[in-house]
């Protein structure tokens, strides 16, 4: 028997806001968190801005200092982000007031990369020693990319499914869709699900910047430019997104909030190139299509929201544009369409996941975020980005795309709470 399955609780880490409502107000607003890279020395690299987090304070989200001594930052970001949407969803698996058994609350938290900054530290070690008695203990336990959801399951008991996906840019988005499936199929009446990521370090901007993936922009203010005939590659950025996915049925007889049903998963590969997207956008528009047609999608009664993925280089954005309405066909220009990523950037792993919580918080408020600095539209992309301001309007279908390095295509959907 197939359940329902409803979304409880959110946290975030980001760019925007480190917590809900700050990123919600930020996107509604359009305020851009990308900035001139300050905390490192950025001369030498071909990029200097990214999307970093600012006042991020360990206190708020229950982490002691020999728990950021030890741990790198993806793990740090994604406790954090755990720790809000679990508080959030009123989850409890200890304790007298619990109100899930701890077998049944899973931990589906992914990363892109895991342990970047951990990896550069312990290599430089052993390249200045290679008899690696200084590499730490710890090296492997931190680096590993499962490890944050490890750690988030330790700290919430949560005894029951652990899983750690890694599809590059589409990880978040494929971990929410598989958390679907195992609550939906009775595998779990909760899981904390999203992704972690933070790689804006300098290795990280040389990598992707010599991939031709990220723009040279100077100006971090007119640097991520999604659908803009100016846009020249993604702005890198850091942070976490957690959702709580609950059975209905446990979150009604326990009285949560609920933000949105999730109704929709579709997961494919483009089978084509290690970086870059089919052209087409067959591929990806068959993910899009799987996830619409399980969402009852109706295109005479549905009002949609599209979170597109929306990265601002030449080639995404021209085949997400072609997936869309490969999968919608006409009704694609009646899709009101926006990419946050023009004001946090990208966040790799994580970015799946905070796209999915504006996409949830779009359909309960009613509002669509905008894309910002979308003032010259590349003509091949010619559906509507809602440029430069929000817009109201009363959603009932949202979807969000993610796709990643590898071929990775995955589209999630929600329906607005009734």
């Amino acid at each position: 028997m197939e359940r329902r399955v409803v979304i409880t609780g959110l946290g975030i880490i980001s760019p925007v806001g480190n917590d809900v409502a700050t990123f919600w107000d930020s996107l509604r607003n359009g305020v851009c968190g990308i900035e001139s890279i300050t905390d490192f020395p950025t001369d030498q690299l071909p990029v200097k801005i990214g999307g970093r987090i600012k006042d991020f304070d360990p206190d708020l989200y229950g982490i002691d200092k020999p728990f950021m001594r030890k741990q790198d930052w993806f793990t740090i970001y994604g406790v954090a982000a755990a720790y809000q949407a679990m508080a959030d969803s009123g989850l409890l698996s200890s304790g007298e007031e619990r109100n899930i058994d701890p077998f049944r609350l899973g931990v589906y938290v992914g990363s892109g990369i895991g342990g970047f900054n951990v990896q550069i530290r312990e290599i430089g070690k052993f390249l200045e020693d290679p008899s690696g008695q200084w590499i730490s203990p710890l090296f492997v336990p931190t680096m590993i990319p499962n490890i944050a959801a490890g750690n988030i399951a330790i700290r919430h008991n949560a005894t029951g499914p652990c899983i750690d996906v890694s599809t590059a840019c589409a990880t978040s988005t494929n971990v929410i869709g598989e958390a679907f499936r195992a609550v939906k199929h009775g595998y779990a009446d909760a899981i904390i699900a999203g992704g972690t990521d933070q790689c804006t370090i300098p290795i990280g901007l040389a990598a992707f910047a010599n991939a031709k993936a990220l723009t040279h922009s100077e100006d971090p203010k007119y640097a991520s430019l999604p659908f803009n005939a100016n846009r020249a590659g993604f702005v890198s950025a850091d942070g976490a997104g957690v959702l709580i996915l609950e059975e209905y049925g446990h979150a009604k007889a326990r009285g949560a909030r609920i933000y949105a049903e999730m109704v929709g998963y579709g997961s494919t590969c483009d089978a084509y190139h290690m970086t870059a997207p089919r052209p087409d956008g067959s591929t990806q528009a068959e993910s899009i299509s799987i996830a619409i047609r399980e969402s009852g999608f109706d295109k005479d009664k549905d009002n949609v929201y599209i979170n597109a993925h929306g990265t601002g280089t030449k080639l995404n954005d021209i085949a997400e544009t072609k997936a869309i309405k490969i999968a919608f066909g006409d009704f694609a220009y009646k899709c009101h369409v926006s990419s946050t990523k023009s004001m946090h950037g990208h966040m790799f792993g994580a970015t799946g996941a905070a796209e999915a919580i504006a996409t949830i918080l779009a359909l309960k408020d009613g509002v669509i975020p905008p894309t910002i600095n979308l003032d010259c539209p590349d003509p091949e992309c010619d559906l509507d980005y809602t440029p430069n301001k929000a817009v109201r309007s009363d959603l009932t279908l949202g979807i969000s795309n993610s796709f990643g390095f590898g071929g990775h295509n995955a589209c999630i959907a929600f329906r607005k709470a009734e």
